[in-house]
């Protein structure tokens, strides 16, 4: 993982010193609220229903074991004992004081992170694969290139008040667990018959009350032409992006009203007149950014017979016959390996994906115990490495196949070794009206109430995707998830509309709204019923979409509404 330089740190400790100052003008009363606003969102501190929330950085995913340590330290001095992990792959910190914020950010720094971009109009956390460089599949390594461009987008003077927030997204494989189709800009890497790496680029995808999947808008960028073309694209955004309206801010808007020819040419128009002079060293400084990621030293003890390394569940089904696994464990340990761990490059290793979706408790949350031991098993046993997902839960990502049982036994100790990762509990919840100001209903009971619900029932059903959002702005990506949940507010009365067919991945679409909304109460059997049709009805290897897409709404409708509601929704 990427370790600070002299002027990484430096960046980040002016960045404390200098809203220390502000948070001290604003207790004072020398700062109003609304001074002090655009201030603190600069340092990701919102004000949301009942406290500030400070969301905290964690670029592309990464943590060592200190950070996470260092994590959960501030979750017990500053907080309530725990935090939430989001889609971004950030933490969000509900309860913190004003007055300790600046202790909360010094404490953040002295172990290299921070919470600048982490809100406000200017170029967010930038996401990538949570499996990138252990991936099988994997073509690049795409996290020296979003260190890349974090180094380059923080603090950008041309951009830092763009006309809304804009967010960037990276993968280096063909199977797309970064979900760049679903971000303002989506960057494929790859590598060219000369095994030179380049970058398809994709413009145009978000979520929110206009859901849009990104366009493909140039393919096969040389790395040399990489950020002056990205910045291209983000000179025109910010030179025509729509700022009379927020809900149309972002350049999704901008594509869809100017075209995709039109705004191609205006990008290479914009490319052609950049000083290339500016971005001279920018290969070298890739380069000095890729010298200072350390990588796991794999032993050779380590790997893999050859003999034995055929298909990778068969190595998985040799070690749960060979472990020692008492006989009232076996089906748990196999339920976990089948759901919870992932092929890896190197030979004898594994991934590891720990759910925070134990049944029934809150999505995305860690307490600072559970923070903690998952540090402990990362410095012991995962090469002191730690990746945020954007499904809200977190990964292992070098752990030796001879230590999974080990593992598995500890994060079943701190409760978090629920066997349930990619199946319909594996819920993505935004805060919904438990926290956020913004929110028109509750997403995280109902979230709570789906998994208890579906909980007998969802081993059968793996693949399935499970999203819910409190409002319109989608926070939880419901558009684009299987069964997708909006809670909206009807005349003061929570009304919660689905819809099916949404999907992520290098085949993002977002999904069909199956018709009037209903009840709270009525969600989760609502959802059970779905899950239990697709069951019933799949056909050989069809994952949930297939046999959506084969079937069509209306036998959908009639599990949702009661056969004799289908002709009143159609």
């Amino acid at each position: 993982m990427y370790q600070y330089d002299e002027y990484d740190q430096k960046l980040v400790d002016q960045r404390c010193a200098e809203f220390r100052d502000q948070v001290q003008r604003r207790l004072s009363g020398a700062l109003s609220e609304e001074e002090f606003k655009p201030l603190r969102l600069m340092n990701g501190l919102y004000l949301q229903l009942h406290a500030y929330m400070l969301r905290v950085a964690i670029p592309y995913g990464v943590l060592s074991a200190d950070q996470m340590t260092a994590l959960a330290d501030i979750a017990d001095q500053y907080d309530k004992g725990y935090g939430h992990f989001t889609t971004r792959q950030n933490i969000q910190f509900n309860w913190p004081k004003l007055v300790e914020t600046p202790d909360i950010l010094e404490a953040l720094a002295a172990v290299q992170m921070h919470a600048i971009q982490t809100s406000g109009n200017c170029i967010r956390n930038i996401t990538t694969d949570p499996f990138a460089g252990v991936a099988a599949d994997e073509e690049v390594d795409p996290r020296p290139i979003a260190e890349w461009l974090r180094q380059w987008s923080t603090l950008h003077p041309e951009f830092r008040y763009l006309p809304r927030k804009f967010k960037f997204a990276i993968t280096g494989s063909a199977n797309d667990r970064a979900a760049i189709k679903l971000h303002d800009i989506g960057i494929r890497l790859k590598k060219n018959a000369s095994g030179e790496t380049i970058a398809d680029v994709w413009v145009g995808g978000g979520q929110g009350r206009t859901p849009k999947i990104a366009q493909r808008f140039k393919e096969g960028v040389a790395l040399v032409d990489l950020l002056p073309y990205l910045e291209a694209i983000l000179r025109v955004y910010n030179l025509h992006g729509r700022r009379d309206n927020k809900y149309k801010a972002r350049i999704k808007i901008l594509l869809a009203e100017t075209g995709i020819e039109t705004l191609q040419a205006q990008v290479e128009e914009a490319f052609n007149a950049i000083d290339k002079t500016a971005f001279a060293t920018s290969l070298e400084d890739y380069q000095r950014i890729v010298g200072r990621f350390t990588t796991p030293e794999y032993s050779d003890n380590d790997a893999v017979p050859e003999s034995e390394r055929q298909a990778w569940p068969n190595r998985l089904t040799l070690l749960q016959q060979g472990a020692e696994v008492p006989a009232n464990q076996r089906t748990a340990w196999s339920h976990w390996l089948a759901q919870c761990v992932k092929e890896h490059q190197q030979g004898g290793y594994a991934s590891v994906v720990i759910s925070l979706k134990t049944h029934g408790d809150i999505p995305g949350d860690a307490t600072s115990a559970q923070m903690r031991e998952m540090a402990k098993l990362a410095k012991q046993y995962g090469h002191d490495e730690i990746r945020i997902t954007h499904r809200q839960n977190v990964v292992l990502p070098h752990i030796r196949i001879r230590d999974l049982y080990t593992v598995w036994r500890a994060l079943h100790s701190a409760g978090v070794a629920t066997s349930n990762i990619d199946l319909p509990s594996d819920i993505i919840a935004c805060p919904g009206l438990d926290y956020c100001a913004l929110a028109t209903a509750r997403s995280i009971p109902i979230a709570q109430e789906i998994a208890t619900q579906v909980k007998q029932s969802e081993v059968d059903a793996s693949g399935v995707s499970v999203n819910i959002s409190g409002c319109i702005n989608a926070c939880a990506h419901h558009h684009v998830a299987n069964i997708g949940v909006l809670g909206l507010d009807r005349a003061g009365v929570e009304n919660y509309q689905i819809t099916l067919g949404g999907q992520s991945d290098q085949n993002a679409r977002v999904g069909d709204r199956m018709g009037p909304g209903i009840s709270a109460e009525s969600v989760a059997p609502t959802v059970e019923r779905i899950v239990h049709f697709y069951v019933k009805e799949r056909a050989q290897g069809e994952t949930f979409n297939q046999t959506y897409q084969r079937l069509g709404k209306a036998p959908y409708k009639a599990v949702i509404y009661g056969e004799d509601d289908v002709a009143q929704t159609a």
